[in-house]
């Protein structure tokens, strides 16, 4: 691995650290106004302006659709120096990520150079949304197992169908969608993905509250909602292709997931006590931070070495998959450590305990969660074993027949 920046790369990390001190809004302390939707979308719309007026929100992209034309090791800089500063995301605000990192990213990939240029340069500058239309109750982890089905009619298609554990699609404009257009072929084979525009009057999006209080989940109900063909992306019953192209992506960034740190941990442990002595001095304390800290230098070393693969040319392969399972179980031990520390108050709520909880809490609600959104433990674990150690594939006995020859796909 080599740790050093090029000249060109010393360069531009100077460039970015000088503008992001000149532009980077940090988010309010005061936990109301951090919470407030209105207030974090006018933050993120502003700041993913002036970075798009940079290239900087798409530091990958071509110019021509608002990119800055740079390299990977270029996007790995950015992200680097900012987050140095206390930023809601990569973006500024989530609102934006899977636009920008997930839908965006496969449209520069699969889509024509006119469905690019009506939909990346708004994308990049802030003015639309996007969210992501793949999972429905009847398949998650098995996507291809989709029912949503979209019919051809005219110069267009009629897509009717459910999807759920959308991200933010109650403030999407349009959401990519994978729907089912032929049934009568194995499942993986039937498939196309469209561009939905989530303001069409069939779409009906209902927030799903959780235990966090928080409503950034939805489920989405398509009823007979009207798409041109023009908003196809790739070619028809070739929608699995594009989905890789997005799951892909989605795994490729799952490694940037940041929930408790070390550090927060270790301030924890000098400041309780158990059993009458700081809890630092209890062998069992040390050693669940040592696995916390180990994890965190382990993850980052795998990182170190994907973007030495980047800088010479080469591209990372399916080891990334193994970051996320070892991060989201970390963090929810790290979690489950830090409410331990504080005994009976560990279940009280940030509220009640300060600002300075919510990374707790925060991690405690959600890294369970993250070990099923954008992959599973066993799915990644699959596809490290098969992909990577080259062992024996999982027997798929329906690869090859009919969709809606398999129970229950026409239920």
């Amino acid at each position: 691995m080599d740790f050093a920046d090029t000249l060109d790369e010393a360069s531009f990390r100077a460039e970015v650290r000088a503008w992001l001190r000149e532009n980077a809004e940090l988010r309010p302390q005061e936990g109301a106004a951090r919470a407030d939707p209105k207030a974090q979308m006018a933050r993120a719309r502003a700041f993913l302006a002036a970075k798009a007026a940079r290239g900087y929100a798409a530091i990958t992209w071509p110019k021509e659709y608002g990119g800055y034309g740079g390299t990977e090791m270029h996007r790995v800089i950015f992200h680097q120096e900012q987050a140095r500063f206390d930023i809601d995301t990569f973006h500024g605000s989530d609102f934006f990520n899977i636009g920008l990192e997930l839908c965006g990213s496969t449209i520069l990939r699969c889509a024509t150079d006119a469905q690019k240029q009506r939909f990346l340069p708004p994308l990049v500058r802030g003015e639309e949304i996007w969210c992501q239309l793949f999972s429905e109750p009847s398949a998650g982890s098995d996507l291809a197992g989709i029912r949503t089905k979209a019919v051809r009619e005219g110069d267009g298609w009629r897509i009717t169908g459910q999807k759920i554990w959308t991200t933010l699609g109650q403030f999407a404009d349009f959401g990519l969608a994978l729907t089912r257009t032929d049934p009568t072929v194995p499942k993986h084979r039937g498939l196309t993905m469209f561009v939905v525009n989530m303001h069409d009057p069939g779409v009906d999006v209902r927030p799903i509250r959780q235990m966090s209080g928080e409503a950034e989940f939805n489920q989405i109900f398509l009823d007979n909602v009207w798409v041109p063909d023009d908003h196809r992306i790739g070619a028809v019953n070739d929608g699995w292709k594009v989905a890789l192209a997005t799951l892909g992506q989605e795994r490729s960034t799952a490694g940037d997931l940041k929930f408790l740190d070390c550090g927060t941990l270790l301030e924890l442990a000098k400041s309780t006590c158990i059993g009458g002595r700081p809890a630092l001095a209890d062998g069992r304390v040390r050693e669940r931070l040592v696995e916390c800290w180990l994890a965190a230098f382990g993850t980052r070393l795998m990182s170190y070495r994907s973007q030495t693969a980047l800088a010479r040319g080469s591209v990372p392969g399916p080891e990334e998959s193994i970051a996320k399972p070892i991060i989201t179980q970390q963090a929810q031990r790290a979690a489950i450590l830090a409410m331990d520390l504080l005994g009976p108050s560990g279940a009280l709520i940030s509220g009640t305990l300060g600002e300075g909880w919510s990374p707790v809490e925060h991690s405690f609600f959600w890294s369970p969660a993250f070990r099923i959104a954008g992959g599973t433990d066993e799915v990644l674990r699959n596809i490290i074993a098969e992909r990577v150690l080259g062992l024996p594939s999982d027997i798929r006995v329906d690869r090859d027949i009919p969709f809606n020859q398999l129970t229950g796909a026409n239920g």
